[in-house]
């Protein structure tokens, strides 16, 4: 196992009623400036537990954080946050409307040129705006970490930030929101989950025992959970269940001492930035293909997943292998993930290439835990998933 320093300072407010405590956790004398997306929250009662809960707060408002939190709308805000002298941010969503929360949190403190360089050259947040989050979407695991994903529509980009200045104060995690989440978010953020997992355990074997078992649980848990929560998103224990699962997917904890992989999800946001697909369902098209190019390093830990998740254990190391590659992919088939881009568009042609081109413009030269992947073998893996 590796060296490493752990610690995150998010405190986590789990259950039923929990968002009325958010009273307690957010400065009486600050002014707050509640972020949502689309209007859901309106629709399922979530936006007036919120402001129940806020009364004795001064509160501002700004809907209209779209999926894949979109940098043109998070200017708007941002200017919301300096015009009223914001002091405090309050995410009420899903996964978008955290990590455009984190952006703003940035920004509101940044004193370059422009926030967008945040992201384009890739700078450390140690300080932020303090900000807390309502979850109403399992999924990212962003109510309890500290990094984010922006995506700017007028340059077709998809680009990562973070650092430990982005760290929720607090989230509140209700599992009632699953009741009115729709079916293909249901999906998605099993999928999300079950991927980020996945990129911090299928690696190689380095001798961290306890993270292994602690990341095969959570796979363990989602697929239990899956189709149960498909069923009846009412059901309270698997609700309960899913939604811890995505938050201990990419809360720090199971990344700590191991080395990680994150390819997956780099060419994936390349396919959400140029056609728009569902951040989840791009991990389902690229993992299988990346797993199959990467087999020969990969091969060890992918058959101890084999083993223990799928109980596999027929034939050699690389059968077990091969066999969890096709069944992780049945799994996304079966709850209704299409694994291949032609299923999206038909448009693919030259998909592989220009995301090539823009890692090697960003000079993407190391992907992968090895960090010997390179934008000729993205090439290779990107056109694997047509």
């Amino acid at each position: 196992m590796n060296n490493f320093e752990f610690k995150n300072p998010t405190k986590i407010l789990f259950g039923k009623g929990q968002i009325e405590s958010i009273e307690n956790e957010i400065p009486k004398d600050a002014k707050v400036l509640m972020l949502f997306g689309g209007g859901s929250i309106k629709k399922n009662g979530i936006y007036e537990q919120v402001k129940t809960a806020l009364q004795n707060h001064e509160v501002v408002e700004f809907g209209g954080i779209p999926a894949n939190p979109e940098y043109s709308v998070l200017m708007k805000a941002l200017k919301v946050i300096k015009e009223e002298n914001i002091t405090y941010l309050l995410a009420v969503g899903g996964g978008s409307v955290i990590d455009g929360t984190k952006f703003l949190s940035a920004a509101a403190l940044y004193e370059g040129e422009g926030p967008w360089e945040i992201l384009t050259n890739k700078i450390p947040i140690l300080k932020g705006m303090p900000f807390g989050t309502v979850l109403t979407l399992p999924a990212t695991g962003s109510e309890m970490n500290s990094g984010a994903v922006i995506t700017r529509k007028d340059t077709k980009e998809k680009l990562v930030m973070g650092g430990t200045g982005l760290y929720p104060t607090f989230s509140v995690l209700d599992p009632q929101v699953t009741h009115s989440i729709p079916h293909r978010q249901l999906v998605n953020g099993i999928t999300d989950a079950f991927t980020h997992v996945l990129e911090q355990y299928i690696t190689y074997p380095i001798g961290a025992a306890l993270q292994d078992r602690i990341s095969e649980s959570i796979l363990q848990t989602l697929i239990e959970v899956a189709p149960k929560i498909l069923a009846d998103p009412t059901d309270h224990t698997a609700a309960s269940n899913f939604m811890w699962s995505c938050t201990m997917a990419l809360n720090g904890l199971i990344k700590q001492g191991v080395p990680t992989d994150w390819a997956i999800h780099a060419m994936g946001h390349e396919l959400t930035a140029l056609y728009g697909i569902d951040h989840a369902r791009t991990l389902a098209v690229i993992a299988p293909s990346h797993y199959e190019y990467n087999l020969e390093t990969k091969k060890e830990k992918l058959a101890q997943y084999a083993e223990r998740v799928w109980n596999i254990t027929d034939g050699s190391t690389e059968d077990k292998a091969r066999a969890a590659i096709k069944r992780t992919e049945a799994f996304f088939n079966e709850m209704g993930i299409d694994t291949k881009l032609s299923q999206y568009t038909d448009d693919y042609e030259g998909t592989a290439e220009e995301i090539s081109k823009r890692f090697k413009k960003r000079g993407m030269e190391g992907l992968g835990e090895h960090q010997n992947l390179t934008p000729e073998d993205v090439e290779k893996i990107v056109k694997m998933s047509y």
